[in-house]
């Protein structure tokens, strides 16, 4: 018989609060770590430090633009040619962490057979239907994804249009806790679509709301073949896509509203939805004749650089309540950042997110920008000794459509990317690297062109989809002393005129 094309998409839930006692779910293992401890550098972010660590300061950022720049968000999926590494797949995220919302990473990738998406919820209390009943999926802790293979067209479900909805479960058939749905006429009519999801979990256990859990994962396997296609669309092909994360907390199902990706999607409306382009993004370079370079840094020249970091810092937010601090978290004046994620759900805690803004108005107006380059001095890692040597990551950088504060800026409020749109390997380094540390860099040209041709700011943000534990990676901030402005962000353009 041959095989089917598949479409991959996992969806991880992260639960906070109680001991990780449990945990089911499929682990790639190319990339799933050993350790069963998570190694971290501790910094005190209030302190100076020697010539040999890069410090970071804050700096404020006016409130000037209070909706993103595109209405559709877009999520850019990787090609791999046999198995979706986890560690590469492009990541979106949606959501806020406190004691009754949830808060989700999704990652995507594809390969000549499927499409993988996967979704990880920090969620407080795991509930699913122990009767199994296929009416009411979505009454639980479960995940809808929407599909359009028209792209944002229509304003209703097609025959083009589908609907996977997976909830969470134990030990019982994955069939009973999963359906599918194709649009028609009439809205969404239950199809015999193939397709399969995996799910899993971490704290102490699903259905008991006396004590808290930490998460849980949906990862969905859908044929291509199942909805049509002979094989994955060609590269830049963009189909429309959608995510609905429902929560449930308690056994008599006390309504709690759902979180979305794009936050104002509505279900029976392709056009609101988000995009799923194939493949990752590129920039061409314009046919204009080189006329100038700049670098633009924070104080060089007079320039106001404003950066911040979200999540839980380089010590996984010790100290702090995961349910009713953790996300409201600021770490204004902090010396440096950290930029960290890994596969297990139990260990968002440690999740971090760098948040940067650089203005662009030293480059001439009437001019096109051909390349441009972010440059950040790495100085350390989680992990070594007894936690574990650390891995490579693959960081990636997203735009961000708003303008948010320095002084505010936390998990839960930070604007969403709109789009990923570069990402490079970053290798651990040595305790001492020696200042200004040593030196990573994106190919940021694609957001800065578009930036420059709006007259905005180039607003960007870094994270990455990694799986091992040991996977933060520490960065000097634009607010380290004067002593080490070289370590500081630096992004160089290049321009030049027709």
């Amino acid at each position: 018989m041959r095989k089917l094309p598949v479409i991959l998409v996992t969806l991880s839930v992260f639960v906070l609060g109680g001991p990780a006692t449990s945990f089911i779910d499929h682990i790639p293992t190319s990339n799933s770590s050993t350790s069963s401890k998570r190694g971290v550098i501790p910094l005190d972010l209030s302190t100076n430090f020697s010539s040999s660590v890069n410090v970071y300061l804050p700096i404020a950022l006016k409130q000037s633009q209070d909706v993103p720049f595109v209405s559709t968000y877009r999520v850019n999926a990787p090609h791999f040619e046999n198995e979706v590494q986890f560690s590469e797949t492009g990541v979106f995220w949606f959501g806020k962490v406190n004691a009754t919302e949830n808060y989700a990473d999704v990652r995507v990738g594809y390969t000549n057979q499927e499409l993988y998406i996967r979704l990880a919820a920090f969620d407080r209390y795991l509930w699913y239907d122990a009767n199994r009943s296929k009416s009411g999926l979505t009454a639980w802790d479960a995940v809808s994804t929407y599909i359009n293979l028209e792209g944002g067209a229509g304003s209703t479900p097609t025959g083009r249009s589908y609907l996977l909805t997976g909830q969470l479960n134990g030990s019982e058939p994955r069939s009973d806790y999963q359906a599918a749905y194709q649009g028609d006429a009439s809205g969404w009519k239950e199809t015999s679509l193939q397709f399969s999801t995996e799910t899993g979990w971490r704290g102490n256990a699903p259905n008991n709301d006396s004590q808290e859990d930490r998460g849980w994962t949906i990862t969905y396997h859908i044929p291509f073949e199942s909805i049509g296609q002979s094989g994955p669309p060609p590269a830049g092909t963009i189909w429309g896509l959608a995510v609905i994360l429902h929560d449930r907390d308690d056994a008599s199902g006390t309504s709690i509203p759902e979180k979305s990706w794009p936050p104002a999607m509505t279900p029976d409306n392709p056009q609101s939805w988000g995009q799923l382009a194939f493949g990752l993004p590129s920039h061409t370079l314009p046919d204009v004749e080189p006329a100038g370079s700049i670098m633009i840094r924070h104080k060089l020249d007079g320039v106001e650089v404003v950066d911040g970091m979200v999540g839980g810092g380089s010590v996984c937010g010790a100290g702090l309540d995961i349910w009713t601090e953790w996300g409201n978290k600021n770490y204004n004046g902090a010396h440096q950042v950290n930029i960290q994620n890994q596969f297990d759900v139990a260990d968002w805690p440690c999740f971090s997110k760098f948040y940067i803004t650089f203005p662009l108005d030293s480059i001439p107006a009437n001019s096109t920008v051909i390349t441009s380059t972010l440059t950040m001095y790495q100085f350390g890692n989680a992990g070594g000794g007894e936690y574990g040597e650390p891995p490579v990551s693959m960081i990636q950088v997203f735009t961000v459509g708003q303008d948010w504060n320095e002084y505010t800026l936390t998990w839960n409020d930070a604007p969403l990317a709109i789009e990923n749109i570069s990402r490079a390997w970053v290798e651990p380094v040595g305790d001492s690297p020696g200042s200004p540390g040593v030196a990573r860099t994106w190919d940021v040209s694609k957001a800065v062109s578009e930036a420059h041709a709006r007259g905005d700011p180039v607003r960007l943000v870094l994270y990455s989809a990694d799986g091992p534990q040991n996977s933060g990676k520490y960065f000097v901030s634009s607010d380290t002393g004067d002593w080490n402005e070289a370590g500081r962000p630096t992004l160089k353009v290049e321009w030049g005129t027709p």
